[in-house]
């Protein structure tokens, strides 16, 4: 674990290098010292809300972290809401784990960086997010910090915000704290100490709005912005002091050199500049004195008898019970993700806890928070930064590496904080305890799987295993081992075991098939249909459970129809189109599930590309205090060549409102989206501001559609957005009529309020315009039992006659597709019935009540079945999926086809 220097009261000794970073996460609202902004809510202290809702807490599993660590996992239902929560329990009186603070990048302040990266920096087996801060600021904890035993940051003159300690005799804490301290000059002369490490803030309870208003702060090698701190109001006289001697004093202007270790520089302004000016004088010495103290006793506690401290927001249980908030927490309301610490009765075990916001969690309210803790054995604890920054990282067993515990609000991306809250192993090297196989649990057929044999010692912690060479063997024949090499046959569940000398590990492996597939999505799902054409086609497997999987080429089977060509390294080669083929279809297969790529001599459209507008696009909100700007422009980077549309928000002043910041365009009309279009892609150049990018359209029945573009901007330069655009369901003609920023109420200040995200070339596929072009239209009529059917007036004779069944026309596909454009193909093998028209490919299997559209599975009512050797296709069913119309007339029996 990382640590550079040691702490002393004196300032003949360093001052502590290790600072972090405040964060508002979220949470609450501390007002710039410039005037404009949310203050930071005071009132009453609001009592716990009891949930109306019964709730119920199931635990669903435990797994050992390391020695004195172990990682919980919970289900909290309260009525219909289900969230999960995480539980990482730290047994104090083990002496092999402790906990300590991790302070942003290279243990410094100003410099922040994710909970994960912070674990990784420092070593830790297992962390959490830690203390809030002021997103607008450069970077500090809102509260106190004490990190491996020295004061790294002092609390802030708040209100009701408590903060989590541990002795050094490994006692835990929830207390709330100030800070009081002194500096000494030679002459004998003091002056009281504001704090150390600190963002500009705005004070409570104090004569002043500025915090650094007549005040000295010490700020130490620990922090690394220049500035000491940005936007103070205040101009600084700052004293540089080594080992506890002056080496330069700057007077009315900082210093503008960083901090050496070992030194700290003095940063005063006002009455404090007037006691430097007065007092002090290069080469004379200066000594510094200091405390926490307890605002609930009044008791000192000298930061030298602390292992760590770490602040947070309002107390949330005390004596085993929900406690009163200690502050307003009407800034951090809302069901969100939630991040807490607390401690048990009898001080054995420190739970940190987390709540889960995701696709599979629904998160807590911080009255649901109070009701888990208490139900888990916290006796007192205290809420930390939540919503965007709740976050958990753990070292699973045998494993070098911590991993992401769960989603975090953003998936997988981990939010840059200012500090976080470590799990740390002490344990000497052990014997070897237990090995497991580690790697891949899903494989597609055809992959070959990566794994290894991994190893832990008596104290949980891993063991160095590359000098062991096992044996892999697979329980069936679903998994193919040769040597080191485990590759995919078929699908089904196998136990992989891996054997080295008298011991042995397993680990359950599943290759996936068709039946665990909702969805093959052709990453380029239209090309052009010409020789020469070279497009990535790369595929992803969307799965039951929600998850997806990026399918190799090796377990994919190509099939192409009206031009010959192939798919190499996920890319499509067109080598020569067939004579009067109009349309293309490359089909990928996976274990018999299809998706398709169509090529047609349109294919993609060019909507927009802002080289040529001759309509208005202006910028509209929803909220009077949003102010911006949209502009036609030149781009910049890959699009430095092109016009660009241009948009720029500022929703300062729109503070706790849901935020909209749109580019209209054609006043209120929009533009017309001419036909059915099935995707749209776009280039947008984004801004990392966190916040939402949507699209607004109208289609021709009056509906809106509201398309997410992409839920979080969390991107700088420019990046294609694909998005599918079959299920709004929208009827064509339709019109765009606003792209747009999105900044929600919840979570508001995690996200940026300031910005400009730009758009250019924005396309759709219009299948009716490229790939059904010149497909027949008309009529036809056939009647059950009768070997025949009209087609526009015209009778055509056929082979096998309409059969109703249940309340269902069966037909054989063919004669529909002889009348209206297409073909049908049958595959014995697999009972599969491919039925291709315009840019539809549709594969339907006898007696499954399944089909698939397009490289989406449906579920129907009714299937295809083979009667007289004939197979035959629910007609309505089929008809209309192809974009045909169907009615049945019961009195003749007679069934209408439209086109």
């Amino acid at each position: 674990m990382k640590r550079k220097e040691e702490h002393s009261k004196s300032s003949t000794s360093s001052m502590g290098k290790k600072w972090l970073v405040i964060t508002l996460a979220g949470v609450i609202w501390v007002s710039p010292v410039l005037g404009s902004g949310m203050p930071l809510l005071q009132g009453p202290l609001s009592s716990s809300v009891v949930e109306a809702a019964s709730s119920s807490v199931t635990k669903l599993g435990e797994e050992i972290i390391t020695s004195g660590a172990v990682l919980m996992k919970y289900q909290y239902k309260s009525g219909s809401q289900t969230t999960l929560a995480d539980v990482i329990r730290v047994d104090l009186n083990n002496k092999n784990v402790k906990l300590d603070v991790m302070t942003g990048k290279n243990s410094q302040f100003t410099a922040r960086q994710s909970t994960g990266g912070m674990a990784k920096e420092y070593g830790a087996v297992a962390a959490i997010n830690g203390d809030f801060f002021n997103t607008g600021a450069q970077g500090a904890p809102m509260g106190g910090q004490v990190a491996d035993g020295v004061l790294m940051s002092t609390p802030s003159q708040l209100k009701g915000m408590y903060a989590f300690l541990v002795t050094k005799d490994g006692k835990p804490m929830v207390d709330e704290y100030t800070f009081e301290g002194s500096i000494k000059a030679e002459n004998g002369s003091t002056f009281p100490l504001s704090g150390m490490n600190k963002s500009a803030y705005k004070p409570e309870g104090g004569t002043s709005n500025y915090s650094h208003l007549h005040a000295a702060y010490i700020y130490t090698s620990a922090w690394k912005a220049l500035e000491r701190p940005t936007n103070s109001s205040t101009t600084p006289t700052e004293v540089m002091v080594t080992n506890g001697i002056i080496t330069e004093i700057s007077s009315m202007a900082g210093i503008s050199s960083s901090i050496p270790e070992g030194s700290f520089i003095l940063r005063t302004h006002g009455k404090a500049a007037e006691f430097v000016k007065n007092n002090l004088s290069v080469g004379q010495r200066l000594t510094a004195n200091y405390s926490l103290v307890s605002k609930q006793n009044g008791a000192k506690v000298n930061p030298d008898t602390l292992q760590m401290m770490i602040g947070g927001h309002t107390v949330l249980v005390n004596g085993g019970k929900a406690a009163s908030y200690s502050r307003d927490v009407s800034s951090i309301g809302g069901t969100r993700a939630r991040t807490a610490v607390g401690y048990s009765k009898d001080n054995r075990y420190v739970y940190l806890v987390t709540a889960q916001k995701n696709s599979s969690s629904a998160g807590m309210s911080l009255s649901q928070l109070q009701q888990f803790m208490v139900s888990i054995g916290v006796w007192k604890g205290l809420n930390l930064d939540g919503g965007g920054s709740t976050t958990m990282v753990n070292r699973p067993l045998a494993e070098q590496d911590t991993q992401l515990t769960f989603q975090t609000e953003y998936g997988t991306a981990q939010r840059s904080i200012v500090n976080a809250l470590g799990v740390f192993s002490t344990a000497p090297k052990g014997s070897l305890k237990g090995i497991k196989v580690s790697g891949d649990t899903m494989l597609l057929i055809g992959q070959s799987g990566k794994y290894e044999l991994k190893g832990y010692d008596t104290y949980y912690n891993p063991v160095d295993m590359n000098s062991v060479n096992p044996v892999w063997k697979s329980s069936n024949g679903n998994l193919k081992t040769s040597g080191g090499s485990v590759t995919a046959v078929k699908p089904g569940t196998s136990t992989l075991t891996a054997v080295s000398g008298s011991a042995t590990a397993t680990l359950k492996v599943q290759v996936l098939g068709s039946d665990d597939i909702s969805q093959l999505r052709a990453g380029t799902p239209a090309a052009p249909l010409k020789a020469g054409t070279s497009v990535s086609v790369p595929v992803t497997a969307v799965l039951k459970n929600g998850n997806t999987v990026d399918v190799p080429d090796s377990a994919l089977k190509w099939e192409m129809i009206g031009f010959q060509g192939k798919v190499s390294n996920g890319q499509l080669t067109v080598s020569s189109v067939n004579s009067n083929a109009k349309v293309g279809y490359a089909i990928a297969r996976y274990d018999g599930f299809s998706t398709v790529v169509v090529l047609s001599t349109a294919a993609e459209s060019t909507w927009e590309d802002f080289e040529a507008v001759n309509y208005p696009i202006n910028f509209t909100t929803n909220v009077s205090g949003v102010k911006g700007s949209t502009v036609i422009t030149k781009g910049s980077g890959t699009q430095g060549n092109s016009n660009v549309l241009q948009l720029n928000y500022d929703m300062n002043g729109g503070l706790g409102e849901k935020m909209y910041a749109y580019a209209q365009f054609n006043g209120t009309t929009g533009k017309t989206v001419p036909a059915a279009a099935t995707s749209m892609s776009l280039d947008v150049e984004g801004d990392n501001s966190l916040n939402w990018l949507r699209a607004e359209f109208k289609d021709k029945n009056g509906k809106t559609a509201y398309v997410d573009l992409a839920k979080i901007i969390d991107w700088t330069g420019w990046k294609k957005l694909n998005v599918d655009l079959s299920p709004y369901n929208m009827a064509f003609p339709a019109q765009l009529k606003r792209v747009y920023v999105v900044n929600v109420e919840e979570g508001q200040d995690e996200r940026a309020l300031t910005g400009t995200v730009s758009f250019d070339n924005i396309r759709f596929t219009m299948p009716s315009l490229s790939s059904d072009a010149g497909l027949p239209t008309g009529t036809a009529l056939m009647t059950i039992g009768q070997k025949s059917m009209m087609v526009n007036g015209t009778k055509v004779a056929t082979d096998a006659a309409p059969l109703l069944k249940g309340g269902t026309t069966y037909v054989p596909i063919k004669f529909v597709l002889d009348a209206f454009g297409g073909q049908a193909t049958w595959n014995k093998d697999a009972q599969r019935v491919t039925v291709l028209r315009g840019g539809k490919l549709m594969e339907l299997t006898v007696g499954e009540k399944e089909l698939v559209l397009n490289g989406k599975k449906m579920t129907t009512t009714v299937s295809p079945m083979i009667t007289g050797g004939r197979t035959l296709v629910p007609l309505r069913l089929v008809s209309e999926q192809l974009g045909l119309t169907v009615k049945w007339d019961k009195n003749t029996k007679t069934v209408t086809i439209q086109s």
